[in-house]
């Protein structure tokens, strides 16, 4: 008969359904997605059993919509625990649900149990289907309980071993019905125990949702012969089972509510944890005078790592001017693996670093790369010895290759947090880096203009200096040399006049010298990146151009191969041009647009730079890099510096020559080797 006990918690689990749907599209959370299905199929299986006018499985008068009501409470046992170990099968290429081997045997089980056969065990051959099937739903079980999970292996063997057992020996025994009540039962009180292993605590929805799901698992009661000849105790247990879906639905409810605040306060906390990181990092002040200065300080860099960040072990590698990495600092290793790390820096190829083909990023979304360093690890190698042969690696990348990496390693675990790396742990250090990395660009950068510009004021010293002297100095040789030539000198006017004449020629060769003591020290030609030294160039001097309110572009070619130079003095011949260009366009007058442009190219087989100017122009462009030209009449020095670059284009075998842009402006061409 019908049982009006029903009615209520179909309506009250029918209410906290939409609860279920809200959580998920606040969340996105696959669980709350599956809890939301399992209780849709939950009251789907009231209103069939409603419908059908009992609760007794093996009822006979509505077949087909028995076999729904059975199916739709298995699957819903199964997307419970889908939902709280959601484990993966290898089939083939795939990876599917454990849940779905092992739900789809029994489904098809009822199926035939109910609506086919109408709970009679049919006779012959056919009748092995339903222990075929769930001995699959059994293996796969087991198989289920190896994985790693939650769960310990013990209590999921011991729970497939007893549950599964009874339900195959009863599909021996003919009967139909007890091994899809024990299968029902069984998922439940795995469900619950799983609730206590997967959340890991004393709270409400921790303890509603356990003695729920014990509830959902009585239905194995109804097997005990003394439960089916006691009518009252049967309706009891029946309707204990109706409430717990509703008591279950609400400790679920409970137990998102909880994750939800739990997850709150750790992202307050993570929160927390990188505002005082990035603090820590922003307290740290990192020298900019010199680029040894600043490599000098990589320890106090690591050790900053070390006391604020996740990581308990940090290494600093850097690019040397020598074009090799070296280990610059280093916190938190052994003795015998920071001299390891330190030889392997030094073999590292700097073309292959970092090793973007076999590293992978550390976390989704992260600039880190997870680095296998075996690759660079020689045989007996110490690193391999003390087991250090991954690391996490945050590259320092330059314009054109990696200028160094920060390498972590030794996860310390705060609380309940895993010892593996989220995108919160590496955020903060891959600014830091980034930082480091600018700063460190940009002490580099000053160190080159301060060279560049030291040598640009000797230059002009030595034009100052050489266009005083020369002329005066032409005058005493002149009327020295008429002198020697006048006859009727005594002996000692003639040794005053042959002083006179040595000291003015030796005052002259020393004058020569001056004109070429801003000159570079001379080193070996290497191949340069066009390309990197003028954008550096620009970003070193884009403040002098807005001061003096001259419009500056930089245009450089793509695809420009290294020229073969040295490097300081090709920055000292394009900083003497830019000079000269700035000083141009200061004395062309009103009306005229004050614009200087460097552009850089390919013509032929020479590279090509071209430093213009909207000034006026050369009165002699093929003359204008002789030494000591003053025919152009505007700047006391800019022969001289003009001397200087047709001087070091020539020593890197190279050329220079001024042209003329028509009747206003003009440019310097420097022509280089390619390398």
């Amino acid at each position: 008969m019908h049982d009006t006990y029903q009615v209520p918690a179909l309506i009250l689990t029918t209410l906290l359904l939409p609860a279920f749907g809200r959580l998920h599209l606040r969340s996105r959370d696959i669980r709350t997605l599956l809890w939301f299905l399992a209780f849709g199929l939950t009251i789907v299986r009231l209103v069939l059993l409603f419908a059908a006018g009992a609760w007794q499985m093996n009822h006979a008068t509505h077949p087909w919509s028995a076999a729904a009501a059975q199916s739709c409470g298995l699957l819903s046992s199964g997307l419970i625990l889908a939902s709280l170990s959601p484990l993966k099968l290898r089939v083939g290429k795939r990876r599917v649900l454990y849940v779905i081997p092992y739900i789809a045997p029994m489904i098809v089980y009822a199926l035939l149990a109910y609506g086919v056969f109408h709970g009679v065990a049919p006779k012959g051959p056919v009748y092995w289907v339903f222990p075929a099937l769930g001995a699959v739903s059994l293996v796969v079980g087991l198989l289920w309980n190896v994985e790693k999970g939650n769960l310990p292996i013990w209590i999921g063997t011991l729970a497939c071993t007893a549950f599964g057992g009874f339900a195959v020996w009863f599909c021996v025994e003919r009967d139909l019905f007890r091994p899809l009540q024990l299968a029902q039962s069984g998922n439940h009180l795995v469900a619950a125990l799983l609730v206590l292993f997967v959340f890991r605590r004393f709270s409400s929805g921790v303890t509603i949702s356990f003695l729920g799901l014990l509830g959902c698992a009585c239905p194995i009661l109804l097997t005990i012969p003394f439960v089916n000849s006691n009518p009252t105790l049967e309706l009891i247990l029946i309707r204990l089972i109706i409430m717990a879906d509703v008591i279950t639905a609400l400790g679920f409810i409970l137990l998102a509510l909880e994750n939800e605040i739990e997850l709150n306060r750790a992202n307050g906390e993570r929160e927390k944890r990188a505002r005082q990181e990035t603090e820590a990092y922003t307290r740290l002040v990192l020298s900019r005078r010199t680029l040894e200065d600043f490599d000098h300080q990589a320890d106090e860099i690591c050790r900053t790592v070390v006391d604020s960040s996740r990581f308990s072990q940090a290494a600093l590698i850097l690019l040397q001017p020598s074009g090799s990495f070296r280990l610059a600092g280093a916190a938190g290793f052994d003795q015998a693996t920071q001299g390891a790390l330190a030889a392997l820096a030094n073999r590292i190829p700097v073309d292959e670093f970092p090793p973007l083909e076999v590293a992978k990023p550390a976390v989704p979304g992260s600039q880190a790369l997870q680095v296998d360093l075996d690759p660079w690890l020689t045989p007996g190698d110490d690193l391999a010895r003390l087991r250090f042969t991954s690391a996490i690696m945050i590259p320092m990348r330059g314009r054109e290759s990696a200028e160094g990496a920060l390498l972590l390693s030794g996860m310390r675990p705060p609380g309940r947090r895993s010892d593996r790396p989220c995108i919160d742990d590496l955020l903060s250090l891959e600014m830091f880096t980034a930082r480091v990395q600018a700063i460190r660009s940009q002490t580099s950068m000053l160190e080159k203009l301060i060279d560049a510009e030291k040598f640009a004021g000797l230059g002009q010293l030595a034009g100052n200096v050489t266009q005083q002297l020369n002329n005066p100095l032409t005058v005493i040789l002149g009327y020295a040399s008429l002198l020697e030539d006048t006859p009727h000198l005594d002996e000692q006017q003639r040794r005053g006049i042959d002083a006179i004449l040595n000291e003015a020629r030796h005052m002259r060769s020393t004058l020569q010298s001056l004109s070429h003591i801003a000159h570079a020290p001379a080193g070996p030609r290497t191949a340069i990146s066009l390309p990197e030294l003028l954008m550096d160039m620009e970003q070193l001097h884009r403040s002098e151009f807005l001061q003096r309110s001259i419009q500056f572009r930089l245009n450089v070619a793509p695809g420009i191969p290294h020229v073969l130079c040295q490097a300081q003095q090709l920055r000292q011949a394009v900083l003497h041009c830019l000079q000269f260009a700035m000083e141009s366009v200061e004395h062309a007058g009103p009306g005229i647009d004050r614009a200087v442009r460097l552009e850089a190219s390919t013509k032929g087989d020479r590279v090509q730079i071209l430093v213009a100017h909207s000034g006026r122009g050369f009165h002699h462009p093929e003359r204008a890099l002789e030494p000591y030209d003053l025919s152009e009449g505007a700047m006391d020095t800019s022969g001289v510096c003009l001397s200087l670059c047709a001087t070091i284009l020539r020593d890197n075998h190279g050329k220079a020559s001024a042209v003329n842009f028509g009747k206003q402006g003009a440019a310097i061409v420097l022509e280089l080797q390619p390398a």
